[in-house]
């Protein structure tokens, strides 16, 4: 699977274009900027078959409704508990001086041990609850990859101050979930440069191993 990282919107959210090798493609996280992600799509030459969604913030998904109205797209994830960020999608874009957002009802909710395809490609699906509750983790074991939206970033970790945001359940989802599927899995973070887990367990400061090694020990 081939993969390129768009950066939308002023916030500079990493939206996504993956495809198989007949070109069949899927966007994950379209939170604006639509044609310059169009055009990238028409550059090489992909056919677009669904919209793929990690979390329901705003600018994560503004743009899903129309992308999927104007292009029949199928909407898959983020988990159902995201359900009252999409329907507040309106007035956050209002907020936070994002082109108006209409909420969507996704074709498909995610689950936890769910599988999505793009083309002959198939990707694993982790519940990963912390950042928002219905946050949702793409896993594409083939080519070591994941795209894990606000969970986990390079040096840094996702917000938990947000509405139904749970730090506990951050980095359990991060500790539990995303690391042991090993040191080598690069990821596609949802903000700035992608990472891979061993570089995080390694040196993060929030959630490298080291931290719990020692509140191991004084246990």
């Amino acid at each position: 699977m081939q993969f390129v990282v768009i950066p939308v919107t002023a916030f500079q959210q990493n939206c996504s274009l993956l495809w198989d090798a007949h070109g069949r493609a899927a966007i994950v996280d379209p939170g604006g900027d639509l044609p310059r992600v169009l055009e990238e799509v028409e550059r090489r030459g992909l056919t677009l078959t669904k919209i793929l969604l990690t979390h329901a913030h705003v600018d994560h998904c503004a743009a899903t409704a129309i992308l999927a109205r104007e292009r029949h797209l199928p909407v898959e994830g983020p988990q159902r508990a995201d359900r009252f960020w999409i329907e507040a999608l309106p007035a956050a874009a209002a907020q936070f001086g994002f082109p108006p957002a209409e909420p969507f009802e996704p074709d498909r909710w995610l689950e936890d041990g769910d599988t999505v395809s793009v083309g002959d490609e198939s990707l694993e699906v982790l519940h990963c609850p912390g950042h928002t509750p219905g946050h949702v983790v793409f896993f594409h074991r083939a080519s070591r990859c994941a795209w894990v939206g606000d969970v986990l970033f390079a040096g840094s970790i996702g917000r938990t101050d947000f509405p139904r945001g749970d730090h506990a359940a951050l980095i359990r989802s991060i500790r539990e979930r995303l690391f042991p599927l090993g040191d080598d899995v690069r990821f596609v973070p949802g903000h700035g440069p992608m990472s891979s887990f061993g570089a995080e367990r390694r040196t993060n400061p929030f959630v490298a191993d080291r931290l719990f090694a020692a509140k191991n020990t004084n246990a």
